[in-house]
């Protein structure tokens, strides 16, 4: 079974790729890809998707720079400034350029997040469906019908919701509003993130009911894992945001777990076309 992670994050203290100046809780430890490398070979994960962390804001760098490092290892996704008039010309030159693939947005729920609902998210949502790269889109559940509303228009894009929108467990109203996309044919989950909406120990069984509902409803072909290392540190190991999809979630029949762990991501992230080419 081929194990890829979609969603990592790398950064390091370092002057030559600082952090942004708005950047109030810098980390003060390092997440490099040698540390990240390391984790893969330990635990059997052949590919990772680098994505660009918020300290460095739309300064993409650091990631652009890991990914010629080892390019047979990682891809990576961006962050364009989306208050930007010309966010999509950016993204053009990091994909064409830099090399990425994808593009990370993140609304916030209430008014700050409002952006996401004006006049530059269609020429962004164009840009990214004719480059042919995914849109990651971070958020809350109470946003997701804005989201709704730019599928419609825009239903050549592959999007990616990001650790299945944070939804409370015990929502029901939230988990609707997840569940309801399931109807736009390019949309996909990340049932991430079971390490901190639970209340409980590993394995965090208080969170399965909602990962079985959003694999019975996307399917397998439409979901998958990822670790959001480092940040699952705070709560819990590599290992674990692995082995808990892998080993703990018997619900999810073993020929789907192909696809939640490996296939899917490489229908997002053609890792193999790259090495072909």
């Amino acid at each position: 079974m081929r194990i890829i992670d979609p969603h990592v994050h790398v950064w390091k203290r370092d002057p030559a790729f600082p952090f942004a100046p708005e950047t109030t809780n810098p980390p003060k430890e390092d997440a490099t890809p040698e540390m990240l490398l390391e984790l893969m070979a330990q635990h059997g994960v052949e590919k990772t998707v680098l994505v660009q962390v918020i300290h460095y804001r739309w300064d993409n760098r650091y990631t652009a720079h890991a990914l010629k490092q080892y390019p047979d290892k990682f891809m990576g996704v961006c962050r364009v400034n989306p208050e930007d008039p010309a966010a999509p010309d950016h993204l053009t030159r990091l994909v064409e350029e830099d090399g990425f693939h994808g593009v990370r947005l993140s609304p916030a729920a209430g008014t700050a997040g409002d952006w996401f609902t004006g006049p530059l998210m269609d020429p962004l949502f164009s840009r990214a469906a004719e480059l042919q790269v995914p849109m990651l889109i971070l958020t809350r559940p109470p946003r997701l019908p804005d989201l709704a509303s730019l599928l419609e228009r825009h239903p050549d894009l592959d999007v990616c919701i990001d650790h299945m929108a944070d939804c409370p467990p015990d929502d029901e109203a939230s988990i609707q509003k997840l569940l309801a996309l399931a109807r736009y044919p390019r949309v996909y989950v990340k049932i991430s993130h079971t390490w901190s909406l639970s209340k409980q120990a590993y394995p965090w069984r208080d969170t399965w009911p909602l990962v079985e509902r959003v694999y019975q409803t996307f399917g397998p072909q439409r979901i998958m894992w990822g670790t959001d290392w480092p940040v699952c540190l705070s709560k819990t190991t590599y290992g674990r945001t692995l082995s808990v999809v892998r080993d703990e979630m018997d619900f999810i029949a073993p020929e789907d777990k192909e696809w939640v762990l490996g296939k899917t991501a490489l229908r997002l992230w053609p890792f193999d076309d790259k090495e072909e080419g």
